[in-house]
């Protein structure tokens, strides 16, 4: 084939007469990630594998803040290395060090200098800044040595809804007066989740969002223990009480609904709200696995999100399509989930989570003329290095074995931005080698660092019988 480009726009896909010589290229839409935090260093390093989320999310906030431009820059330069040119940003890290506005432009120049579209959700919480309850009930039950410490680092500073809404306009009025960067950018509101927000927040957010316009993107049963801290709070159904607060819509991406019920499934389905499905990070923060098949089969809006926590920490996202699919198509000889819904899910219905649904055209996720020019070029050579039958089809290759070392391009806005395995914009590696020093310096310049490291080590030891307990359900 012959693909024509214009532009940012392909204006043809043409068959060819005869086969072209030289080396085979196989090329696929770019995919999409419907669910990050544009961190760039990974669980093992921060001392945190085997953690469930609930103990893990701590961990976080174990490295000094840094500059913001340096973080994300890496982040999205592994993404796009990996397939991936349409990012969507829980920004829940800041690193300080700059007002938030001027910290949320250093993200929006990485993602333009990178050459990828990021959806920017502007973190908003308002309680339960240690766990699942009033942080009060938390720090209870720890032990006392490590109270005073984790009150002072954990502990939520409650800021008013008017306040934290303030902050998102005040962003979306600095990316307009920088339409280089807004170009980029698609602002949304980002609550973290209905345990650590308010009802009065989130009421404040359904209906800025409905007098907006702008999406919202929130977590929601993610884990057991988020499960059952719904139903003790929220007995009439945690999605209901979403829907009576306004916030089920087409604007709305729920990140995981891991522990999601069939009734649940459906309304989310009848209000068009798009879930964001995250194989790799629920296995490894052992959060179980989503019911994938389940939620299609409900006729949900499913897209793939790898939540800066892909199975082998290194954001590869062909390889979380492969692994989702492998998990969720069906045993023996059923069929959950086809190849063409995988394809959906991977590349097509994220780009509602990332742009918004003015972007939904039906040309996003597909190569057709009109469509935009976001592909990217696999070495057909080398992943398909073993030929015996030449009418094996291209696809079950591809998911039998395809990689982010198969990716030859990749292309964005009718631009080569990576080619062979390397940015052709900015200098990743330089980048990269620049961000460790300054985290390794800030790591020796001011605070035991290692010392918080182990202690959040000792407040997991001492979440783990709580949360096996039901000591926290009711807790608010």
């Amino acid at each position: 084939m012959r693909i024509g480009l214009s532009g940012a726009r392909v204006v043809s896909v043409d068959a060819l007469s005869s086969a072209p010589s030289g080396p085979r290229r196989l090329v696929l839409p770019a995919l999409c990630n419907a669910h990050d935090h544009a961190r760039t260093f990974r669980s093992a390093t921060l001392g945190a594998f085997e953690q469930p989320l609930e103990a893990w999310l701590p961990f976080l906030g174990v490295l000094p803040g840094v500059d913001p431009y340096l973080c994300a820059a890496t982040s999205f330069a592994r993404s796009l290395r990996n397939a991936v040119t349409r990012v969507m940003v829980h920004y829940t890290r800041v690193q300080g060090g700059l007002p938030y506005v001027d910290e949320a432009l250093a993200v929006a120049r990485a993602a333009r200098d990178v050459g990828v579209h990021i959806g920017f959700a502007v973190a908003m919480r308002d309680r339960n800044g240690i766990g699942l309850c009033e942080d009060s009930a938390v720090l209870a039950v720890l032990r006392p040595a490590l109270r005073a410490a984790v009150a002072e680092r954990l502990s939520v500073r409650a800021v008013s809804p008017e306040v934290q809404l303030e902050q998102v306009d005040a962003l979306a009025q600095a990316l307009a007066l920088a339409p280089e960067l807004g170009a980029h950018v698609t602002l949304q509101y980002g609550p973290a989740g209905v345990q650590w927000c308010s009802t009065p927040l989130l009421e404040a957010v359904a209906e800025a969002s409905q007098r907006t316009g702008r999406p919202v993107h929130m977590h929601l049963l993610e884990t057991r223990y988020q499960r059952a801290w719904a139903d003790s709070n929220h007995p009439q159904g945690i999605v209901r009480y979403l829907d009576e607060l306004g916030l089920l819509s087409p604007r709305l991406t729920l990140a995981h609904c891991t522990w999601a019920r069939p009734e649940e499934l459906a309304l989310l389905a009848e209000r068009d709200v798009t879930i964001a499905v995250n194989t790799s990070s629920n296995l490894g923060l052992k959060s179980g696995m989503a019911p994938l098949a389940a939620m299609v089969q409900a006729g949900c809006r499913v897209a793939m999100g790898l939540d800066g926590m892909a199975f082998d920490e290194d954001d590869d996202a062909l390889h979380e399509m492969r692994l989702a699919y492998a998990l969720h198509r069906g045993w023996g000889f059923d069929v959950a989930l086809t190849r063409e819904q995988l394809w959906a899910f991977a590349a097509r219905n994220g780009v509602r989570s990332v742009e918004g649904r003015g972007a939904d055209d039906g040309l996003r996720g597909v190569l057709a003329p009109g469509g935009l020019a976001d592909f990217v070029v696999l070495d057909w050579e080398r992943l398909d290095d073993d030929t015996l039958f030449p009418d094996v089809d291209p696809l079950s290759l591809l998911l039998a074995r395809a990689r982010s070392g198969h990716i030859d391009q990749v292309v964005a806005g009718g631009r080569i931005v990576v080619r062979g395995g390397k940015l052709t914009q900015l200098d990743e590696e330089a980048l990269r080698a620049e961000l460790i020093e300054r985290v390794r310096a800030g790591l020796g310049a001011s605070g035991d660092w290692a010392g918080w490291q182990r202690q959040l080590s000792a407040l997991a030891q001492d979440l783990a019988p709580f949360y096996r307990s039901s000591a926290y359900l009711g807790c608010c």
